[in-house]
Parts: C-alpha cells; sequence; structure tokens
C-alpha cells in the first residue's frame, strides 16, 4: 500500500532533504554592490525612530493601565 511505500522510502533515506546551498530570488536579482552600499540603522526602523516606537508604546501601556483601573474601580 502507499503506507508501506512511504515508510520503505523513510528508511531508506529516499528522501534527504533540500539543497545545502539555499538560493535566493532576490541575491540572484542584483548585483552585490547593492548590498554593500545598503547601511542598516538601528536607530531607524521602517521610517520611524527608536524613540518614537518608546513613546507610542509607553502611552499604549499607560492608557492599557487606565482602562483596567477603571474597569477594577467602576466595573
Amino acid at each position: 500500500s502507499d503506507y508501506q511505500q512511504l515508510g520503505y522510502n523513510l528508511r531508506i533515506n529516499l528522501f534527504q532533504g533540500g539543497p545545502l546551498k539555499t538560493r535566493s530570488l532576490m541575491r540572484d536579482s542584483y548585483l552585490p554592490d547593492i548590498f554593500q552600499k545598503a547601511v542598516i540603522d538601528p536607530r531607524h526602523w521602517h521610517g520611524r525612530t527608536i524613540n518614537e516606537l518608546g513613546r507610542w508604546y509607553e502611552k499604549y501601556f499607560l492608557d492599557l493601565n487606565v482602562q483596567k483601573a477603571m474597569k477594577k474601580k467602576y466595573g
């Protein structure tokens, strides 16, 4: 049956996994100098700086805490 055939293939290690060297369409599409020119700025994240994100999360969690306190006090 198909189940026994699959078991046989797994036992003899017919399915040996993927290729040892992976290929990327993006890496193949661009020249290597494009990746060397790209500089990652850790303080700039998708158009927002880390400080802006930190302030947003501060306000968000403060709002959550206020909502929890109001719910606990007034029901």
